[in-house]
C-alpha cells in the first residue's frame, strides 16, 4: 500500500471520529432535516447523477458483466425516486437514539436504565449497488453514526455523484460533513487497510458477494456485519392454492432475479406435484425460468437435470433449482442442508403446518404466502437497508437503523454504598 492512501484512510478515520463525537448532542429534527434535504438534492442533480452512472454502465457493458450485476448497478429515474421514499421513510421514524430499552430498580437502592447509543464508526465495502450509497448513509445518519464508504469500482462514479449530495445534506442541516465520507479512490488496497483500522472503526458492514463478505471475514480485525449467500428457499405444501403457488413463486423469482431476496430453489410437496406440480413447472417455463430439476422435474419437456451443485447455488438469474420431497419433513431437512438462513418460504392454507415451518427452522426471516421479494428493509417499514443480517449476534434480517445502534446503561441513586 502506498504511504499517500494509508494517510487519506487514516485522514478519513479521524474525521469520522471526531464528527460522530458531535452526533450525541444533535437532535432528531437536525437529522431529518439532513434526510429531507438529502432527498431534495438527489431529484437537483438528477441528470448529473444519471450521466455518472451511464460511465459506470458504459464501463461493466465493456467488460460484459451478467445481466442481474448490471441491473443492479442501473439508476433510473424510478429508482431515484425509490431513494427519496426511503429517506423520507427513514426521517419519518421514532429516533433509534436515546430509546430507554429497560429499566428496573434493585433493593440496594439503584435504578437503572438501558439505553440505545450509536455504534460509532462504521466501515461500509459495497460492490454493484450505488443505491447503498444513500441508504447507508441516510441510516447511519438517522442512528447518529459516521461512516466510511467504500463503493466496488463498478459503481465508483454513481456512488461519488450520490455522496455529493449527502454532503450538501448535512452542510445544509448544520451537521459535520464529514459523518458520512467516501474513499475517493479504486484502489482495492483500501479495502485491505479499512479492514484494520481498530482505532478509528467500530464495525464493518459488506455489502456485496460471497467472495468479497467472505473476504471481509477472514481479514477485518474490526467487527463485522455480514450475510453470505441469499440461497432462498419456497417450500409448497399438499394443499397449497394452485393460482397463489403460481403468482407467489414467479414474483419470487422474476421480479428481480439478481437480488437477495430472489428465489432459488423450489421444493414441491409429492402430493401437490401429481395433482399439479407438471402445471406449475410448465408455468414457470412459459414465463422465461430456467428450471434444473431433480429426476422427476427433469421428465417435464424443457427442464434440465440438476447436478449436485445446483442446490445450495445462488444463481442471481433467471435459473430455478425445483425438487420433489415427500413431505414438510423433508423439506426443512434440505432447507437445514442447503439454505444460507437468509430467508424461506412455505406456501399453505395449514396454520399448524406453518407453524411448524416457522418453528423448526431458523432463517433470519421466515415467510408464510408471501413473495420472498419481500425481504426488503424498505418493504419492513425501515425506510431502507444496509443488508440481511444471517448471523446470530446483533442484528439479524434487514439492518436498518434501529440494528445500528448498541446501548449503555444508567445507573441511579441517592448516596448508594455497597456493602
Amino acid at each position: 500500500m502506498t504511504y499517500h492512501l494509508q494517510e487519506l484512510l487514516i485522514d478519513l478515520g479521524r474525521k469520522a471520529r471526531d464528527a460522530n463525537h458531535v452526533m450525541f448532542k444533535v437532535s432528531s429534527q437536525r437529522k431529518n432535516n439532513a434526510l429531507k434535504r438529502i432527498g431534495e438534492v438527489i431529484w437537483e442533480k438528477k441528470p448529473d447523477i444519471l450521466n455518472e452512472n451511464c460511465k459506470d454502465i458504459a464501463d461493466a457493458d465493456k467488460r460484459n458483466i451478467s445481466k442481474s450485476k448490471r441491473d443492479r448497478l442501473l439508476l433510473t429515474e424510478g429508482r431515484l425516486k425509490d431513494m427519496i421514499v426511503g429517506l423520507e421513510a427513514i426521517a419519518k421514524q421514532e429516533d433509534p437514539v436515546g430509546q430507554v430499552l429497560d429499566k428496573w430498580s434493585r433493593p440496594s437502592g439503584i435504578n437503572i436504565k438501558k439505553v440505545s447509543t450509536p455504534i460509532g464508526v462504521i466501515g461500509i465495502i459495497y460492490e454493484s449497488r450505488p443505491n447503498v450509497t444513500i441508504d447507508a448513509g441516510a441510516l447511519c445518519i438517522k442512528s447518529g453514526n459516521s461512516a466510511i464508504l467504500r463503493p466496488g469500482s463498478d459503481s465508483y462514479f454513481s456512488s461519488i455523484s450520490l455522496h455529493q449530495c449527502i454532503k450538501e445534506g448535512l452542510i445544509s442541516a448544520g451537521l459535520p460533513e464529514n459523518l458520512i465520507q467516501i474513499i475517493p479512490s479504486k484502489d482495492r488496497e483500501a479495502v485491505s487497510e479499512l479492514l484494520q483500522m481498530t482505532d478509528y472503526l467500530d464495525l464493518i458492514v459488506p455489502r456485496g458477494g460471497k467472495d468479497l463478505v467472505k473476504l471481509v471475514q477472514k481479514m477485518a480485525k474490526v467487527p463485522v456485519f455480514a450475510h453470505l449467500d441469499g440461497i432462498v428457499h419456497t417450500y409448497v405444501h399438499s394443499d397449497a392454492q394452485p393460482e397463489m403457488a403460481k403468482s407467489v413463486i414467479l414474483n419470487s423469482k422474476l421480479r428481480r432475479p439478481g437480488i437477495c431476496g430472489a428465489l432459488e430453489c423450489l421444493l414441491i410437496n409429492k402430493e401437490y406435484f401429481i395433482k399439479s406440480g407438471k402445471t406449475l413447472v410448465e408455468f414457470l417455463l412459459k414465463s422465461g425460468v430456467e428450471i434444473r430439476g431433480d429426476q422427476e422435474i427433469a421428465l417435464i419437456p424443457g427442464t434440465l437435470l440438476a447436478e449436485s451443485n445446483d442446490w445450495g447455488k445462488e444463481f442471481l438469474d433467471k435459473t430455478l433449482a425445483v425438487k420433489v420431497v415427500d413431505d414438510l419433513e423433508e423439506a426443512i431437512s434440505h432447507i437445514k442442508k442447503y439454505g444460507s438462513n437468509h430467508t424461506d418460504s412455505i406456501i399453505t392454507n395449514n396454520k399448524r403446518i406453518a407453524e411448524a415451518f416457522f418453528t423448526e427452522l431458523d432463517s433470519a426471516i421466515l415467510m408464510h404466502n408471501v413473495s420472498t421479494q419481500f425481504a426488503d428493509g424498505g418493504e419492513f417499514g425501515m425506510g431502507a437497508e444496509i443488508g440481511i443480517g444471517t448471523g446470530k449476534l446483533h442484528a439479524r434480517g434487514p439492518i436498518g437503523a434501529n440494528q445500528l445502534t448498541s446501548f449503555k446503561y444508567l445507573v441511579q441513586g441517592e448516596g448508594v454504598l455497597r456493602k
